[in-house]
């Protein structure tokens, strides 16, 4: 088991900068996988950023250029978030995967983002 915690969230204006964090506890050594998902009011889950071991940071098209995830070590990750817009309000998610022998997702219970003036 995998258990996840995120901090970092808040109210912040359009245009401004947020760092969420988030810390992996329980059988760590076996994720190869940690991203950042999020979800707005009436929308569904949607991917914002991941890494897997050893590979490169996907992003979502919508987040490129102003946000950044980094893997800080293996229990750790956080997500530098600027140039904030409105739609990027949501509820924040950091997920882990143990992906062999077959994938298991852990998710942590999630920090509001606001992005309001």
């Amino acid at each position: 088991q995998v258990q996840l915690v995120e901090s970092g969230g808040g109210l912040v204006q359009p245009g401004g900068s947020l760092r969420l964090s988030c810390a992996a506890s329980g059988s760590t050594r076996n994720i190869d996988v940690m991203g950042w998902y999020r979800q707005a009011p009436g929308k569904e889950r949607e991917l914002v950023a991941t890494i897997r071991n050893g590979g490169p940071t996907v992003y979502a098209e919508s987040v490129k250029g102003r946000f950044t995830m980094s893997r800080d070590n293996a229990n750790t990750a956080s997500l530098q978030m600027n140039s904030l817009k409105p739609q990027d309000t949501a509820v924040y998610h950091c997920n882990a995967a143990i992906t062999w022998p077959r994938r298991i997702d852990y998710w942590g219970e999630g920090t509001q983002v606001t992005v309001s003036s």
